[in-house]
C-alpha cells in the first residue's frame, strides 16, 4: 500500500557543446527515404556528442527517446506537453556515444510556462551536434510542424546544425499513408536524412540512432559505459510521479500539474539489509476542482498515483520506499513568475 494523504495549499532542472561538425564534411550519412543508411566507408574514429530531439507536443519524443536508450529516461503520456525540460538519455556503443536531449514540444504558447518551454527547447538548440525532428505519421503535418521547420531553417542557416526528421510512430499507418507522409515531410523543409521509426515496434530504432551518431564529432566517451542519464534522482522522482497523475486525467489538467519532491530520507534505525527511504512529494494543482480529481474519492485516485509512481522510485533507489503524496494548490501558476520560479521553471 501506498500512503499517500491531501495537503494544504503551499507552492516550493543543463547542456555541454562541444564542437560543431558541419554538414558538408565527407562522410556524412544520407539516409534513403525507406529509411536505410549509407555507411561512410573506411575506419572512422570514435564519436561523442549532443544530439536534441524535437517536435510538437505528443509526437513520440519520449518514446523514441527511451528506445534510442535502451532503457526508461523520460516519461510518455497520451497526453501532450508531458515534457517539462530538457531530458538526457545516452547511449553508448562500440562505435559512438550519443547524447540524446529529449525537450518539451516546440508550440504556440498560451501562457508563461509554455514561453518558458519554448525558450528551454531553443537555448538547448543551440549547444547540440545534431537534430532529430519528429513528425508523426498518424498526423498529416501542419501549422505546428511549419512553426517548427521555420526556426529549425533559420538554425540551420545561422550555425548549419544537420537536422534529421524522423518520421515516427510508422506502425500507426500502412505502406501507402507512410510514403505520403515521407514526401510531405521531404516538402516541409530541407533535411540531412527522413528516416520513417516506430519506437513502440522497435522499427529502424537502430537505423535513427547510427544516422544521428554520424553527424557526431571525433571525440572520446564523455560519460562512463554504465550511465544511461544525468538526470538527478530528485528530478526522475518527480517525473515518475507526474507520469502517474496524468494517466486517465482530462485534457486540461496536464498543463495544471506540477511536482515538486519536498525531501528524500533514510529511515532510521532500519536493519541494514531491509533499508527504507521516506520520500514526500507535493502535486501542484492550479484549482481545488483539480485537486478533487487527483485525489479521487476517498483518496483512491492519489492511492493509485502512489502505487504506480512508487514502484518506478525504487528502481531508482534500490530499495523499498515510503512513498508520501500531497496535493495543494497554487492558483493560476503558469502565469505567475514567481510561483514558476518556486516550482522550478
Amino acid at each position: 500500500m501506498s500512503d499517500a494523504q491531501p495537503g494544504n495549499d503551499r507552492p516550493g532542472p543543463d547542456q555541454a557543446s562541444p564542437d560543431q561538425p558541419g554538414r558538408d564534411q565527407p562522410g556524412h550519412d544520407q539516409a534513403l527515404r525507406g529509411g536505410g543508411v549509407t555507411q561512410p566507408a573506411g575506419p572512422t574514429a570514435y564519436r561523442a556528442g549532443f544530439a536534441c530531439i524535437v517536435g510538437r507536443p505528443n509526437a513520440g519524443k519520449s518514446t523514441l527517446t527511451n528506445a534510442l536508450v535502451g532503457s526508461k529516461v523520460a516519461i510518455t503520456s497520451s497526453k501532450p506537453q508531458t515534457t517539462r525540460h530538457a531530458i538526457r538519455g545516452i547511449r553508448t556503443t562500440d562505435d559512438y556515444q550519443l547524447i540524446l536531449v529529449d525537450t518539451p514540444g516546440l508550440h504556440r504558447p498560451r501562457t508563461l510556462l509554455g514561453q518558458r518551454l519554448n525558450d528551454l527547447v531553443r537555448e538547448t538548440l543551440l549547444d547540440v551536434d545534431v537534430i532529430g525532428f519528429c513528425l508523426p505519421a498518424d498526423q498529416r503535418p501542419g501549422p505546428g510542424d511549419a512553426f517548427i521547420a521555420s526556426d529549425l531553417a533559420d538554425l540551420q542557416r545561422a550555425r548549419r546544425v544537420p537536422v534529421v526528421a524522423l518520421a515516427t510512430k510508422s506502425d500507426a499507418v500502412d505502406r501507402q499513408r507512410l510514403a505520403e507522409h515521407l514526401i510531405a515531410i521531404d516538402q516541409l523543409g530541407t533535411w540531412d536524412a527522413i528516416v520513417p521509426c516506430s519506437a513502440v515496434k522497435g522499427d529502424q530504432v537502430e537505423e535513427v540512432a547510427e544516422v544521428l551518431a554520424s553527424y557526431l564529432p571525433a571525440s572520446p566517451k564523455l560519460y562512463p559505459d554504465d550511465v544511461l542519464t544525468d538526470e538527478p534522482t530528485v528530478v526522475m522522482i518527480a517525473e515518475l510521479v507526474r507520469e502517474a497523475a496524468l494517466e486517465g486525467v482530462r485534457d486540461e489538467l496536464p498543463h495544471s500539474l506540477a511536482v515538486v519532491v519536498e525531501e528524500i530520507l533514510p529511515r532510521e534505525e532500519r536493519p541494514v539489509d531491509r533499508p527504507l527511504t521516506d520520500v514526500r512529494v507535493n502535486i501542484f494543482v492550479e484549482r481545488p476542482s483539480q485537486k478533487a480529481i487527483i485525489i479521487g474519492k476517498g483518496g483512491s485516485r492519489l492511492r493509485q498515483v502512489g502505487a504506480q509512481a512508487r514502484a518506478g522510485i525504487e528502481q531508482i533507489i534500490g530499495h523499498k520506499v515510503f512513498l508520501d503524496l500531497h496535493v495543494k494548490v497554487a492558483k493560476d501558476w503558469q502565469r505567475d513568475p514567481k510561483q514558476l520560479q518556486r516550482l522550478g521553471f
